[in-house]
């Protein structure tokens, strides 16, 4: 079989597009390259974009998807995109339909429709956890039944990146579709390990010296202790454990809210953007190009690229032959 070719939608800085191809190294273990390449990238963030074109080589097409023609996509076997899920909501409607609050929502079937006019062999879709509960837990099922109607077989499973042996607890629904006529039955890769005492530990990938601008002033720290007992906030990290989901917005944490953070040598700070790529699961020789708030909300927003890594690989396999 020749290499799979792959085509990525809200591309982001590249997390998804990491595990995707493999070949890369992640606290010394080795990560085989995917028999995968990338043949086209979209993303209408110019930050993102820029650290993507840094590190692939490719320059993502950052115009609005819902502006793109999909005959103007070059053909692929597999399509993945991470679509925003904040603006999902039911339309009560008889018969019930996906309806959407504002334009972000509306993405999710601009991938629909690419899937419905190009018809690869795959499909990878990646979202929050909270997709599972939205609407009283009306609108996954309304999110299967549509990738269903764009002609594929669809599974899916809530993945913690903490399973496949990373320093965070970051959950993510993964959803996989095959095309119905190939006739297959998909199993995601089994988890690693679903222990505490089995998890990789904050401390493998923090820096014992970092710059003094990422610690919190001593007038931060008393407000937040003055607040801490009633607001149970101040999230320093257990760095024998996995850390919590880090956001897209460290460049702006505060000791209130419940963004992670570090208690170091009795001073609070929150993590540099080379430590949130470990934390991510990218390797040290990713390159993080750009602000550093445009870095930390890049790489946010990404998918672990160890835990897509396992995904990309299990579909990789399953259509070999196909």
């Amino acid at each position: 079989m020749g290499k799979l070719k792959a085509a990525s939608l809200f591309c982001g800085c590249g997390g998804t597009d990491v595990g995707l191809l493999g070949d890369f190294e992640f606290l010394g273990k080795k990560y085989a390259k995917n028999n995968i390449d990338i043949v086209y990238a979209n993303d209408i963030d110019d930050n993102a974009c820029a650290i993507f074109e840094k590190n692939f080589g490719i320059k993502p097409d950052n115009r609005d998807i819902r502006s793109i023609e999909a005959s103007e996509l070059p053909d692929f076997d597999i399509l993945t995109g991470g679509f925003p899920c904040q603006s999902f909501s039911i339309v009560a409607q008889n018969p019930k339909r996906l309806g959407v609050k504002d334009d972000r929502g509306k993405l999710f079937f601009e991938m629909c429709r690419i899937l419905r006019e190009k018809q690869p062999k795959c499909f990878i879709a990646e979202n929050v956890k909270g997709i599972l509960s939205a609407n009283n837990k009306a609108a996954f099922p309304l999110i299967i039944e549509e990738f269903e109607k764009c002609g594929y077989d669809v599974f899916h499973d809530l993945l913690n990146s903490a399973h496949y042996k990373i320093p965070q607890k970051r959950e993510r629904v993964i959803i996989v579709g095959f095309r119905k006529d190939l006739d297959i039955n998909f199993e995601f890769p089994q988890a690693l390990c679903t222990s505490e005492n089995e998890y990789t530990a904050l401390k493998t990938v923090i820096e014992d010296v970092v710059d003094d601008k990422y610690f919190f002033s001593e007038r931060a720290v008393a407000g937040m202790m003055r607040k801490r007992e009633n607001m149970n906030k101040g999230r320093a990290q257990n760095i024998e454990g996995p850390c919590n989901t880090v956001g897209a917005h460290l460049s702006k944490v505060s000791l209130n809210s419940t963004d992670p953070v570090l208690l170091q040598d009795n001073r609070y700070r929150r993590f540099t953007p080379r430590e949130v790529a470990r934390i991510q699961s990218f390797p040290d020789e990713f390159e993080l190009t750009g602000s550093e708030s445009a870095q930390y909300r890049a790489l946010g927003n990404a998918i672990p690229p160890v835990m897509f890594w396992y995904v990309a690989r299990q579909v990789s396999k399953t259509l070999q032959g196909v």
